[in-house]
């Protein structure tokens, strides 16, 4: 049986605007033709700090002014959950799927981000990694959340995914309530391997658990410098005309 084919677009360090941006333009690629592919895997690491809410809020206006002060971006996106930090040191990973071609609902979507994270830091040698279920949704080691969880879906279409510390700065999170839970806690690779633990270490295992759990296949396209990014915009331009 033939599987699936993502492509997979790796971004580098980028603003995180730009990430939603080409999230934005494969959202309507897809929803122009559905059915038709499965879909992209967006990979970068955010360039600058960034505070985000969901669909349930999470910032008030003087929080978000207070946190603009401390020199990050406030954006309020369309994913579900709280607030949460993205910045350097921090893998995002954005799949704007189409569910119908991979044989998954929503719900078997986040549960598959989920088991992606775990196998990454079961790879990492991290073998306590495990989900929970709601309102904790997401990867944690203990009592930290090393990865947090956050997607929208529209006709059957996913975008939006999954932030997975690295060698983040956690004392970014110390600003909010990550995802609204109060008590807990927020880790990383690098805090628990006791070691510096990039991006671009855990990206190879991390496709790997992509597509072993999403049973596809990834076609590389390379997006990883600035000149071939402005490329995929010209390319999805066109596809819109």
């Amino acid at each position: 049986m033939r599987l699936p084919a993502v492509r997979l677009v790796r971004l580098s360090r980028i603003p995180y605007t730009e990430l939603l941006a080409l999230q934005e333009r494969w959202l309507r690629r897809l929803q122009a033709e559905p059915g038709t592919e499965a879909g992209a895997l967006l990979l970068c690491e955010p360039a600058g700090p960034v505070y985000t809410s969901g669909l349930r809020g999470g910032l008030t206006p003087e929080e978000t002014a207070r946190l603009q002060a401390l020199g990050a971006e406030v954006r309020t996106t369309g994913r579900g959950g709280l607030a949460t930090f993205h910045g350097p040191g921090q893998l995002l990973c954005h799949p704007v799927l189409d569910l119908r071609r991979l044989g998954l609902r929503l719900r078997t979507h986040v549960a598959a981000l989920e088991a992606c994270a775990v196998r990454l830091c079961e790879f990492q040698g991290l073998s306590g990694a495990c989900a929970r279920p709601p309102p904790y949704t997401g990867v944690w080691l203990g009592e930290r959340k090393v990865c947090a969880i956050g997607v929208r879906c529209g006709r059957h279409i996913t975008s939006h995914g999954l932030a997975l510390n690295c060698s983040t700065d956690l004392v970014w999170f110390d600003h909010i309530v990550p995802c609204g839970l109060v008590g807990t806690g927020v880790t990383s690779l690098s805090e628990e391997l006791q070691r510096h633990v990039t991006v671009d270490e855990v990206i190879p295992p991390f496709l790997e658990a992509f597509k072993e759990t999403y049973k596809c296949t990834l076609i590389s396209e390379d997006s990883s410098n600035c000149s071939c990014y402005h490329s995929w915009e010209v390319l999805l331009e066109k596809h819109q005309d």
